[in-house]
């Protein structure tokens, strides 16, 4: 409805009920006009009914739409049900072109705008969240696997001579393979152990450095989320490693944006020496379907050709998925979110803490990782052997979700290489134990029944001598073969 179309309406219905009418639509547009002029996310989150207007408007803005649209080529955005027109909001034409996945679609002017403008927003919120200093970001239809195989490959142009990748080790298949993906080889650099927690060890890295030539390094490539007892790695001391060595520098900060802690590091590293991007993961981070990240950096050219190193066009539906999300909460309301996160970080601490104390373990001290904790399993161990696999078992079938239990002496072979004590990310770990997270979107009552289940499978397997009773059937371990990007929180 436009003016005149209003004005028109006023003489068949009460010219005072129309202006009402049109005065509710201008509040409406006013969201929308804020949106276009500044880029940013709203402070405040939209109502359904303005989310909807906004996309029902891109989506008329595109070819398929057309009333007299008339398509003779082999991609017309033609879709034979109605249900998954509705599920895209008829946004059919994806964003990109064959030659770069920001670049504007003639065919598709609400679709590239929707592009753009979830680029900006997202943009925003990185800053917002701690990352002040970016300069350009873009969403790409890649989990953080993929996507930062995409980065390596862009690297390699700008260092094709080029072998090698330095890699804090960090027990997780997808950072390993994106790597190995990519054509090059992995230089794993075991961590060091400081009391409970596993750290970067920086001398080993700069002792690689040296061996290997800092011209045949494509980059270093370091991890900020995790699972406790690793940490964060040190990024400040690798972003200063870097410049010294004109090496780049990847950031695998897959669920990393829900920490204040995460991406202060990120920031801090690009202030005092070289951060050249920074990967995060969309589900993770906005709590959106699987399929999407975000690929950022403090050089925008080199975003750019990040982007189009991209071939074809690509899916619109991350980009829709996480605008919708950010227009429903609004910055107040996904800061909110990190907040109880933070909130609820410290209850998770305090109640497995509790329940180690009663069971003859203790809570294992990781200060540095702000997401994921660990509970000590070397009573459990000393029980029976089977004890503490069986343990992961038990609350996998107690429908105990991304609880993690880590048994000592695994070895795992990564794309040919072999993982001493994999899943605990160093070789001899001293103790077996179970990992939980605070992410977001948790709640006190997933802590508390997490508790319960917890305490009740840690009984049963101390009465039973380790036989526990069921969960023969589910993963031993607790988690999957294959758990997504790092440190992913399930």
């Amino acid at each position: 409805m436009n003016s005149d179309n209003f004005s028109l309406s006023e003489k068949i219905v009460s010219s005072s009920y129309i202006r009402q009418g049109s005065q509710a639509r201008r509040s409406h547009e006013q969201l929308i006009r804020i949106l276009l002029e500044q880029g940013k996310c709203p402070e405040e989150g939209w109502d359904e009914s303005t989310i909807e207007l906004f996309l029902s408007e891109l989506a008329v803005m595109d070819s398929n739409n057309f009333l007299g649209n008339c398509g003779v080529g082999e991609r017309e955005g033609r879709v034979a049900s109605s249900l998954v027109a509705r599920r895209n909001y008829r946004l059919i034409h994806g964003i990109g072109r064959s030659g770069d996945i920001a670049a504007i679609q003639p065919k598709a002017a609400g679709s590239s705008l929707l592009n753009k403008l979830t680029n900006s927003v997202v943009l925003d919120i990185i800053r917002q969240t701690g990352v002040r200093s970016a300069s350009s970001c873009f969403v790409v239809p890649m989990a953080t696997g993929m996507s930062l195989t995409l980065c390596f490959l862009t690297l390699r142009h700008r260092r094709p001579g080029a072998r090698y990748i330095l890699w804090p080790r960090i027990d997780q298949k997808s950072c390993f393979k994106a790597m190995v993906t990519a054509g090059f080889e992995p230089v794993v650099i075991e961590n060091v152990l400081e009391g409970d927690e596993l750290r970067t060890d920086v001398e080993a890295l700069e002792k690689r450095i040296e061996e290997l030539g800092a011209p045949n390094i494509l980059c270093i490539h370091s991890t900020t989320s995790c699972f406790a007892p690793r940490v964060p790695d040190r990024l400040e001391e690798l972003a200063v490693l870097c410049a010294k060595h004109d090496i780049p520098h990847v950031v695998n900060n897959a669920y990393g944006v829900q920490s204040s802690k995460c991406m202060h590091l990120i920031q801090q590293g690009a202030r005092v020496g070289r951060v050249d991007v920074f990967v995060q993961s969309l589900d993770k981070n906005f709590m959106v379907p699987v399929g999407g990240a975000i690929i950022a950096g403090f050089d925008e050219a080199f975003i750019k050709d990040i982007s189009k190193m991209y071939p074809g066009r690509a899916s619109a539906s991350p980009s829709l998925d996480v605008l919708i999300t950010l227009l429903t909460l609004g910055a107040s309301g996904y800061k909110k979110l990190l907040a109880e996160r933070k909130e609820m970080y410290s209850h998770l601490a305090k109640e497995l803490s509790t329940l180690a104390q009663q069971h003859g373990e203790r809570l294992l001290n990781t200060p540095h990782n702000p997401i994921s904790l660990a509970m000590s399993l070397s009573g459990l161990q000393a029980h029976s052997d089977q004890a503490v696999t069986q343990l992961g078992s038990m609350l996998f079938t107690r429908q105990v979700s991304g609880a993690r239990v880590v048994p000592l002496g695994v070895e795992q072979t990564v794309s040919g290489h072999v993982f001493r004590g994999f899943m605990s990310h160093s070789e001899a770990y001293p103790c077996p134990y179970l990992n939980a997270a605070s992410a977001i979107g948790i709640t006190r009552a997933d802590v508390e029944l997490c508790i319960k289940r917890l305490d009740k499978c840690l009984k049963s397997l101390r009465k039973s001598g380790g036989a526990g009773d069921g969960g023969a059937t589910a993963p031993s371990s607790g988690v999957e073969d294959n758990k997504g990007d790092q440190g992913s929180v399930a």
